[in-house]
């Protein structure tokens, strides 16, 4: 009886730790993933390693090629490159913002005017299109590559800054041919876009941590300035983003 008792805790044991081999990836988040703290005799096992906070925000919702993405973000860095002052585009999570704002109502252009003549227009007009944002900015990111195999014979990410400025000074000078819109109408979306991201509150996946405010000294999103608007001297807060208010 000793024996069988002794035989069944042993299958029990190995059950679930081959069981735990195969759906690891499955309950490694739920049941498994609880004991990563507590090792199989028993005795605990503690991390002294600093937690890095999950970016659910930082996720692609427009872009389907990792190329096309990188292509961005390699051109958002020019546009708004690291410096003493802080952070670029890149790490401030610029391509985010801008995947996500295509992905939405600013890529599909809803609730735009959008039937034509298209034609130049004024300058209070704007941009003349039969093209979606989403469509102009995609254009625009792969003529970026093709310009760039085209002039230096490699790929937009790989070459030094310098070249990538050449690159993105043609765009904007309106020495590139683009489908139903302008090079130097793309680069303008391209640059307001990325300032955008820069910007932005957090919770719409650029500024992260806040960095383009904190270069700024600007408080972001407080529930208010009763306490400092009589102030006559510029006065310096720890800025807050929209998440901090729910």
């Amino acid at each position: 009886m000793a024996n069988e008792e002794k035989d069944s805790k042993i299958s029990r044991r190995k059950f679930v730790k081959n069981s735990g081999y195969v759906a690891g990836g499955v309950v490694g988040g739920g049941l498994l993933g609880s004991l990563l703290g507590v090792n199989f005799k028993g005795s605990e096992q503690t991390s002294t390693a600093p937690v890095k906070e999950a970016k659910f925000n930082q996720a692609l919702m427009y872009f389907t090629r990792q190329a096309d993405f990188k292509t961005l973000g390699a051109a958002t860095e020019r546009i708004f490159p690291e410096d003493d002052n802080g952070p670029g585009a890149l790490a401030l999570g610029v391509p985010y913002f801008i995947d996500h704002q295509l992905a939405g109502s600013y890529g599909r252009n809803d609730q735009e005017y959008m039937q034509g003549p298209f034609h130049d227009g004024t300058a209070f007009q704007g941009l003349q299109s039969p093209l979606k944002r989403h469509e102009i900015f995609m254009q625009g990111i792969r003529a970026l590559e093709k310009e760039s195999q085209s002039d230096f014979n490699d790929s937009f990410t790989s070459l030094e800054g310098e070249q990538q400025d050449k690159i993105l000074q043609k765009f904007e000078d309106d020495k590139v041919k683009l489908k139903g819109v302008k090079a130097s109408e793309f680069f303008d979306l391209l640059r307001s876009a990325t300032l955008a991201g820069a910007y932005s509150d957090p919770l719409y996946g650029g500024n992260e941590d806040m960095a383009g405010w904190k270069m700024k000294e600007y408080p972001g999103s407080q529930m208010s300035y009763i306490n400092e608007i009589e102030e006559e001297d510029f006065v310096e807060m720890k800025p807050s983003a929209l998440h901090e208010h729910l």
